[in-house]
């Protein structure tokens, strides 16, 4: 706990999943009262309700309507939509909230801009939601690029490894499947590891190039006679049928993103009515499924990135090449090898494996030790805000660059976006 001992009152706005995962650990941690909720879904605010025990007094549809208030509760959650972000948030900064704000900040790069400007403007403090600086594995692995024992850092191969079940779910059917109505892949995704790079670095990217296409999920693969949702699908082979992708994982994710009951009735109804039982290859999606960008650093670092959704796994890999050694970590296995350089192919390396600290829950425990620094830095202690607006501003800066590079196929220059 902090410095005082009351206990923190927070608003959640916007009680998907993300929303819920950060709200859910404060009050079930008893850090924190929930004491206001802003949902317009009926079915997500009438379980949050329920779960922390509001009157209708304190729970509202629209955003406007709980500012109408005033600052009535210590800090807010602000867990909506990307394209949402930016009227949410400025209005909380108006007045005076404190905000842990669900990345993106903004797909676009001025409304990133006027939402930094006015929290420092209002000396509001605003944590992003990269989780992942908060995690041990990606600590550790900060920590040994800083402690400088392999020596400079020369180069760096990064990859995410989105999983083909996940790139379907999120980025086909799901939530962002449409760059017209959220963001760009590179943006919604992978901000996160443009925030990682930035951050291993330590320095702020010069300039990027960057290819990635919409390839496979498409109407150019559907199956012959394959239908437009899987419950009126005659092909019964399709790893993508969404009766064999949500119904056996009843109670888990990313089922439990289909309907707040899910028991099976109810998710059947969700697969033959809602967006998620869409075929895969008729959908309204637009972003990449896969993508690379290659970036190089104001101090010299060149790193590689690539993202995709043809992957089994669901992870991140990195190798961190230095002038002494290389550095190879895959967070999924929370394995990090140290390897020093040899004076010759036939002598054996000394090679040190590290198994960083795992907190339980989602994003490598990231979600937590994101949750635990927020609460301690409202109540009072004196700790890091390691994402920051003000740092995290830059890896939205890369996501917006990388994509303008594979749009308009050419190498930018981040000074022609600062």
């Amino acid at each position: 706990m902090g410095i005082s001992d009351k206990k923190l009152e927070l608003a959640l706005i916007g009680a998907g999943q993300r929303g819920r995962i950060y709200a859910d650990y404060a009050f079930e941690h008893k850090r924190a009262k929930i004491t206001f909720l802003v949902e317009p879904d009926e079915n997500r605010r009438r379980e949050a309700k329920e779960k922390y025990g509001l009157d209708d007094a304190h729970v509202f549809t629209d955003p406007a309507d709980f500012y109408k208030l005033g600052k009535v509760c210590d800090a807010l959650i602000i867990a909506t939509m990307d394209r949402q972000h930016y009227e949410h948030t400025m209005g909380a900064l108006e007045l005076g909230y404190d905000i842990l704000l669900e990345k993106p900040i903004s797909p676009d790069l001025d409304e990133c801009i006027g939402i930094r400007d006015l929290a420092l403007k209002n000396k509001c403090r605003i944590m992003v939601c990269h989780v992942l600086r908060y995690t041990g594995f990606w600590a550790t692995l900060k920590k040994i690029i800083d402690s400088g024992e392999l020596g400079k850092v020369i180069n760096i191969q990064h990859n995410e490894n989105i999983g083909n079940f996940h790139i379907a779910h999120s980025f086909v059917r799901g939530n962002w499947r449409n760059s017209d109505i959220t963001s760009s892949l590179i943006m919604q995704k992978s901000c996160h590891d443009m925030d990682l790079l930035t951050w291993l670095c330590n320095s702020k990217a010069k300039s990027v190039s960057s290819f990635g296409e919409l390839t496979y999920f498409n109407k150019a693969h559907a199956p012959e006679g394959s239908a437009e949702r899987c419950s009126k699908c005659g092909i019964m082979d399709c790893r993508f049928d969404a009766r064999k992708v949500y119904l056996p994982i009843a109670g888990n994710w990313p089922a439990t993103v289909l309907s707040v009951d899910q028991s099976e009735e109810s998710l059947i109804k969700a697969i033959e009515e809602g967006p998620y039982g869409r075929c895969v290859y008729k959908c309204d999606n637009n972003v990449c499924d896969h993508q690379v960008a290659i970036f190089e650093f104001e101090n010299g670092i060149h790193a590689s990135f690539n993202l995709s959704g043809f992957t089994n796994r669901m992870c991140r890999t990195i190798k961190v090449m230095c002038e002494n050694g290389e550095i190879r970590g895959d967070d999924e296995k929370n394995e990090i090898e140290i390897i020093c350089f040899t004076s010759n192919w036939q002598q054996e390396p000394e090679v040190k494996t590290l198994n960083p600290d795992v907190r339980e829950g989602f994003h490598g425990g990231g979600d937590a030790g994101l949750m635990e620094q927020f609460l301690d830095m409202i109540q009072g202690d004196d700790v890091e805000n390691l994402s920051a607006i003000e740092r995290s501003i830059e890896s939205h800066v890369m996501a917006i660059a990388a994509e303008k590079a594979r749009v308009e196929h050419r190498i930018v220059e981040m000074k022609e976006l600062r």
